[in-house]
């Protein structure tokens, strides 16, 4: 048996080098995290739009069209993902850049849609 001493963060219980693998209790515990977890991976999955380059409604460019999203499938990804990483980052950039007056500056503000 070891004991802690002066340690703050252990409430002077001690530890058994010979305690048992893992109880039946918290092997319950982790399964039902496992579940959690995969039911929130699940319904982030419906967030982006589906990846179809056939029929109607389809969301992409097939790669004898230059691939890439349609116009349709960009905007029924910006309406379920308002103010994602990529907006932030054009926002950040914009903001950041507006000193530019340098030809260079002019043409690098146009490319990002500022």
């Amino acid at each position: 048996m070891f004991l802690q001493k002066n340690n703050p963060f252990v409430n002077k219980v001690p530890i058994t080098l010979d305690s048992p693998v893992k109880d039946k209790e918290s092997r319950a515990e982790r399964k039902e995290f496992r579940v959690e977890r995969a039911a929130e991976r699940r319904s982030k999955k419906g967030k982006e739009p589906r990846r179809t380059t056939k029929g109607k409604g389809r969301n992409f460019r097939t790669t004898e069209e230059g691939a890439g999203m349609t116009e349709a499938g960009v905007a029924s990804y910006k309406r379920k993902n308002p103010g994602s990483k990529a907006a932030k980052r054009r926002k950040s950039f914009c903001a950041s850049s507006k000193g530019w007056t340098g030809e260079r500056g002019k043409a690098a503000r146009r490319r990002w849609k500022c």
